[in-house]
């Protein structure tokens, strides 16, 4: 049985991933930062195993997951966002974006490589976001962390490619999860009005598109951004 690590695992797109891999036959590690009562309960449903820590905390990841003895899927999902202007940003707020966000992936994939180095097979799955590839005001510090994310995805999928390592990202557009909960109604017709398909993402979606980049289906695309955004970003 092949080996799945989801990070921020208990989140609307990260338990929908976890569910769906689970499904496909992988072992799935769920990851969680702070909420270790829903991941034990995610977990316990899908026959997987809970596994706390902050990928932000390199020693942590390292502690984490280098314990496992095999790591097949690296999902790196966990993420934080915060909507304000750029100037208004508190330093702590910025920094713990950037460091959650892409510098979280960069320390959970620099652990699992090795391994997968050492038996030339492997597969990272980043979750980006369309404000990664076109920006979003009063989201700077959240897009540049996910455009982060697709520069890293590229020069690390040229670099452990001939070690037969595959390395892709999704950049979902507007997700109905939790985080994005906090927008009025006006709002969210505001937003569905920009979007061709006229309806709002599902975690499903994207977990869909996971499937499909763990799968031997996309055994010959590496290093590539899989957009799911109904349309909204082209």
């Amino acid at each position: 049985m092949k080996t799945a690590v989801v990070t921020g695992g208990t989140g609307g797109i990260g338990e929908a991933i976890c569910r769906r891999l689970a499904d496909e036959g992988y072992f799935v590690y769920v990851n969680y930062a702070h909420s270790e009562i829903k991941a034990g309960l995610i977990a316990e449903e899908i026959k997987g195993k809970p596994i706390g820590f902050d990928v932000a905390d390199p020693l942590a990841v390292r502690n984490a997951l280098g314990a496992i003895e095999q790591v097949d899927l690296l999902v790196n999902n966990a993420g934080v966002s915060f909507i304000d202007l750029f100037t208004s940003v508190p330093q702590e707020k910025a920094d713990s974006i950037l460091n959650i966000n892409l510098k979280g992936a960069m320390n959970c994939a620099r652990t699992v490589l090795p391994k997968m180095i050492g038996v030339k097979s492997g597969n990272i799955i980043n979750i980006s976001s369309m404000w990664g590839q076109c920006g979003a005001s009063c989201e700077v510090d959240y897009s540049a962390s996910k455009a982060g994310m697709i520069g890293f995805t590229k020069a690390l999928a040229k670099e452990v490619a001939p070690s037969g390592i595959r390395v892709n990202c999704i950049s979902p557009g507007f997700i109905m999860t939790e985080m994005n909960k906090q927008f009025s109604d006006e709002d969210l017709e505001l937003i569905k009005e920009d979007i061709p398909l006229g309806i709002f993402g599902e975690p499903r979606h994207i977990a869909d598109a996971a499937a499909f980049l763990a799968s031997d289906h996309s055994e010959y695309i590496t290093g590539q951004i899989l957009a799911v955004n109904g349309g909204m970003v082209i």
